[in-house]
């Protein structure tokens, strides 16, 4: 059964555009043009992905994007708007989107991107129904919903590509892999960055789940190599 995609999206041509070619691919799409018709078609349910414009009426998308993730749903978000700067991105990104294309945009890349964003919610969903809790030292990663969980009760959200790619090198443990397989996994190659945006993000974990950041006991770097998951937390 094809994914269901919710388009929001104001401009009437390219919504027609973009709907036309993700049907063409097989895909069912419903449009909203504005943030509340947005949500509405949300909440009805069933919805395998969205494509979110963040300059919307009535309702913005970033505004749209906290609302569903403060619901809990982890649907992937693809943000696609013309505020492409960076300060832009990373709001977007830190409310919960899992990725971000810029207008004017390849309408290929914008296949891929969706292509990939819905295998990785396969794999990642499938994985997750054996151990949707990993015990970390003083903080548990819940994957079903995406957070980091402190003994305090603090919860912090994962985006997209940090939970996957916890959850790939956790599947994998006392196991090194590679930045290639990571990128392969988690991006695809034909929309690949450098491999340089795998170790921001090992950063950027590290910072969640390590007691020390700068002295990892979970998560390490074998120099040339890739990374590898300690499960029990090597010095």
């Amino acid at each position: 059964m094809k994914a269901r995609i919710l388009l929001v999206e104001d401009e009437v041509h390219l919504a027609e555009g973009i709907s036309e070619n993700l049907e063409q691919e097989g895909y069912h799409v419903d449009i909203a043009d504005d943030g509340e018709k947005a949500l509405s078609r949300w909440r009805a349910g069933g919805i395998d992905l969205i494509v979110l414009d963040v300059m919307l009426p009535r309702r913005d998308g970033f505004s749209v994007c906290k609302e569903i993730r403060d619901a809990g749903d982890r649907v992937p978000i693809l943000f696609l708007t013309a505020k492409n700067a960076d300060d832009d991105r990373v709001h977007g990104l830190e409310l919960g989107g899992d990725d971000y294309l810029g207008k004017p945009f390849n309408l290929r890349e914008l296949l891929l991107r969706v292509q990939g964003m819905l295998r990785r919610q396969g794999w990642y969903g499938e994985s997750i129904k054996a151990a949707p809790h990993v015990r970390l030292g003083c903080v548990t990663v819940d994957f079903s919903k995406a957070e980091v969980i402190a003994d305090d009760g603090e919860r912090l959200s994962l985006a997209e590509k940090e939970a996957l790619i916890l959850r790939l090198l956790v599947d994998r443990p006392d196991q090194v892999v590679s930045r290639d397989e990571i990128l392969e996994r988690v991006w695809g190659y034909d929309v690949a960055p450098s491999t340089r945006a795998v170790e921001s993000i090992i950063v950027r974990l590290r910072k969640l789940i390590e007691p020390d950041p700068e002295h990892p006991r979970y998560l390490h770097t074998v120099r040339g190599l890739g990374y590898r998951f300690s499960p029990q937390g090597e010095p």
